[in-house]
């Protein structure tokens, strides 16, 4: 689980009561076409980062215009555990906003949605959500969200003018991008950026190679909840590991990864003074607001593996927005035909029209603005061609360890040896297995 100073997990992308506030958006009409009487409000509570408020009121406000008898009014809440803490509580009280936005995944799961929430299967917009995300908001075999966001990836962004000088071609094998990385070590550049004064950073040779993981060993996600599969004994699992320790030994690291932070890595690419950052392509935003010409400059491929024809991306789905059971009568009309619009291409240009889009969206319809920074651009043809694009571990299994930022510096940095510190990793994985009370640890 990747954790970094802007979210708690990605699983999610972000993610007491008193710290809850309320604003309105979308307030452009009181009544519908069938008079003031059928007036609906719809309370929408999302996480209160200020793009996801951006966001979110940007949807009320569009979906109000297309639906006058329909006001969204949003709330907010803390991200974070105090977040979680706060839709758990809602939900399990009755007290729940009308719609609310939500980790996917693993951290889904963990609401009961079959207990708590709506399903909107036979809704016509879930026909045209992303087979990826769809997996995300599916318990038992209900849909229970729409998509509320772009996907991410887990990946190498790399600096284009820097490649295009060195005559160099996206990788797509671990072969190929380790020939690279020797010529551009020879032309005195950085092959590989590394900033392990934020210990997150350094989890993406494993955490971002779960595509090939699951390119080889189709099955592993669900051995290794059952506790069938290990990073120690698979060797394709294992590569993760043995990628960052080669990097480290082969030299190709910059001479400051043990104190550089993520800031000291988006200024080494945005110059070319660092050649490649395996990183979640959710810096992307902070890298273009910091060095504006890196929206031109800066290009995104996914961690290459060992089959070239099996070449793919990473990645971590968006949240979702979902309805609660506790929404009933003329309400939970309006909070379907709400999900409906954030499922559609209209939903997707109002995000768009908010601000920062960060990937592909969920829904296939939707094409990225042509304004969005290149390493963004690069994720949409992985999303586009079917089997080029897989979820993220742990959005296809509860299974987890605190330690993996640890382990990986230690592997990074050459104190630990890949093969170890992928057995140690399942140790740390087994006490939260246990925990979780799962059946086979």
């Amino acid at each position: 689980m990747i954790r970094s100073r802007r979210t708690t997990s990605l699983a999610g992308l972000a993610i007491a009561a008193l710290a809850l506030t309320a604003c309105s958006a979308g307030s452009l009409g009181s009544s519908d076409e069938g008079g003031g009487s059928d007036a609906v409000t719809l309370n929408f509570l999302v996480d209160n980062a200020d793009q996801t408020v951006k966001t979110a009121e940007q949807l009320g406000k569009d979906f109000t215009a297309k639906n006058p008898g329909i006001t969204i009014k949003v709330e907010t809440r803390p991200a974070g555990s105090e977040g979680d803490n706060i839709v758990k509580t809602r939900l399990s009280t009755g007290d729940m906003s009308d719609v609310f936005a939500y980790n996917s995944g693993s951290l889904f799961q963990a609401i009961a949605p079959q207990k708590n929430l709506v399903a909107v299967g036979d809704q016509p917009f879930v026909g045209g959500l992303d087979d990826n995300f769809k997996s995300t908001v599916t318990a038992g075999d209900q849909v229970y969200g729409a998509p509320y966001g772009g996907f991410l990836a887990g990946a190498i962004l790399y600096n284009k003018p820097l490649y295009a000088k060195l005559n160099l071609q996206v990788p797509k094998t671990w072969a190929d991008f380790m020939a690279n990385n020797a010529k551009i070590k020879a032309a005195g550049v950085a092959p590989v950026i590394q900033t392990y004064g934020e210990t997150w950073t350094s989890q993406l040779f494993v955490l971002g190679d779960f595509h090939n993981v699951s390119a080889a060993e189709p099955d592993f996600a669900d051995k290794y909840t059952k506790n069938q599969a290990k990073y120690g004994t698979s060797e394709a699992a294992r590569k993760g590991f043995e990628h960052l320790q080669q990097v480290h030994d082969q030299g190709y690291v910059n001479k400051d990864f043990a104190s550089a932070k993520m800031p000291d890595g988006l200024r080494l690419l945005a110059q070319g003074k660092g050649a490649h950052y395996p990183i979640l392509s959710a810096v992307v935003s902070e890298l273009v607001a910091t060095y504006p010409a890196a929206a031109r400059d800066v290009g995104l491929f996914a961690i290459p593996g060992d089959d070239a024809a099996k070449n793919g991306l990473t990645v971590w789905a968006p949240g979702g927005v979902y309805i609660p059971n506790s929404t009933t009568g003329a309400k939970l009309d309006a909070a379907k035909k709400f999900l409906g619009f954030v499922g559609s291409k209209e939903g997707c240009d109002s995000q768009a029209k908010a601000g920062a889009v960060t990937g592909p969206f969920a829904v296939k319809e939707c094409k990225l603005p042509a304004d969005v920074p290149q390493a963004v651009q690069d994720m949409q043809p992985y999303i586009d061609k079917e089997g080029s694009s897989s979820l993220a571990l742990e959005f296809l299994s509860p299974v987890k360890g605190p330690s993996l930022e640890q382990i990986t510096v230690e592997v990074g940095s050459g104190i630990r040896k890949a093969a170890a510190g992928a057995s140690l990793y399942d140790e740390d994985v087994k006490k939260q297995a246990q925990q979780l009370g799962l059946e086979g640890w």
